[in-house]
């Protein structure tokens, strides 16, 4: 029997939530195939911080050392924002990224058909759209040195250095090819060459990896542009790679496509370890009332079957499971729609977890 070992970190808000359902389809999962995951929950963030004082315990990032890959809820809110910089709970999100070596983040943004109504922009902008973002995850002004706020000149004045090596874009840019690869062989590398340095190094790495892809279409723009371009014609989009800043802006501009984050789900992976979790938020205004949107977590439990244990073709009858509950016109309230008929965490996990059952018999 295989055996996979998953650190579950739960986090704030409405996370205990979300991965308590997407915990019914790994049970389910490991029944129908006979695979064993073994899942060991522990602290991260707020919730860590009001245990231990730390966002990112010890134990925790054994925990996640320790295991094949990581599936999280989400972490922050209101609450621990009076906290100096060091202690606030994203920095526990940030530490397990470094901590793990998790330097590729990959952010798929599909509009599902069913829910086409739901997006702010014109069905026929979105209509087919399936795009994937690959943004660099552990460098850029996010961990870039010097830092911090200090007096110069009698003022306070903020510091962040973006900043890559050649080696952190090559890998990141290869990354990038071989998903391009893999899908309709179409890569557009995202920067400011135009003005900042460090992206024009970005740009000539990656055309330089390019020239070991002849069968990938390489194209450049800036980002300003790109951000615009998402808006205007996304369907003109493949695969996107760009830089940690880049992408974290660029990534919740394109979920918006999708008409709800709570729909959008993210693999973080490194050379040894993977981490998979919605880009949404932990929505601390909505915890607790069991109305959260699970379906995003659901969907990062399968880029994990998919991702981290060869499960591919279990990973595909998750999303058909989740495709076929919303074609059946249920919705949590995120997502609602005219006609629908509106359910909450738990049923809408339900509901995934008697289709993804009854598609594994």
């Amino acid at each position: 029997m295989k055996r996979h070992r998953i650190a579950v970190f739960p986090g704030d808000g409405i996370g205990p939530e979300i991965v308590r359902e997407a915990l019914k389809i790994l049970d389910i999962v490991s029944k129908e195939t006979g695979v064993s995951f073994e899942t060991k929950e522990g602290l991260v963030g707020g919730a860590a911080y009001d245990q231990s004082g730390s966002p990112l315990p010890d134990d925790t990032m054994q925990l996640a050392l320790s295991s094949d890959a990581v599936l999280l809820g989400a972490v922050g809110g209101p609450k621990w924002e009076p906290l100096e910089y060091r202690l606030r709970p994203e920095r526990g999100l940030l530490g397990l990224r470094s901590g793990l070596g998790l330097y590729a983040n990959l952010r798929p943004v599909v509009v599902f058909e069913d829910l086409i109504d739901a997006s702010p922009l014109k069905p026929d902008v979105i209509r087919g759209i399936d795009l994937m973002i690959v943004r660099e995850l552990t460098g850029d002004a996010y961990f870039g040195k010097p830092r911090g706020v200090r007096i110069k000149n009698g003022q306070r004045t903020g510091v962040n250095t973006m900043i890559y090596t050649e080696a952190e874009i090559r890998r990141i840019a290869k990354v990038a090819f071989d998903t391009a690869r893999g899908r309709r062989r179409k890569l557009l590398s995202v920067d400011k060459a135009n003005v900042l340095e460090m992206t024009e190094l970005w740009r000539e790495v990656v055309t330089d990896v390019g020239r070991d892809y002849p069968d990938v279409e390489l194209l450049h723009m800036y980002v300003d542009n790109c951000a615009m371009q998402l808006i205007r014609n996304p369907g003109q989009f493949d695969v996107i790679v760009t830089t940690n800043m880049f992408g974290d802006i660029l990534s919740d501009e394109a979920s918006m496509l999708t008409g709800s984050l709570g729909m959008l789900p993210s693999a973080s992976c490194g050379e040894k370890s993977a981490m998979y979790e919605p880009i949404h938020g932990s929505a601390p205004d909505i915890a607790g009332k069991g109305v959260a949107n699970p379906l995003a977590t659901i969907l990062s439990l399968a880029m994990m079957l998919r991702h981290s244990f060869d499960m591919a073709a279990e990973a595909a009858i998750v999303e058909k499971a989740v495709r076929a509950v919303l074609k059946e016109g249920f919705r949590t309230q995120d997502i609602q729609q005219r006609g629908s008929t509106v359910v909450g965490t738990v049923r809408m996990g339900d509901l995934v977890a008697e289709k993804v059952r009854s598609l594994m018999v």
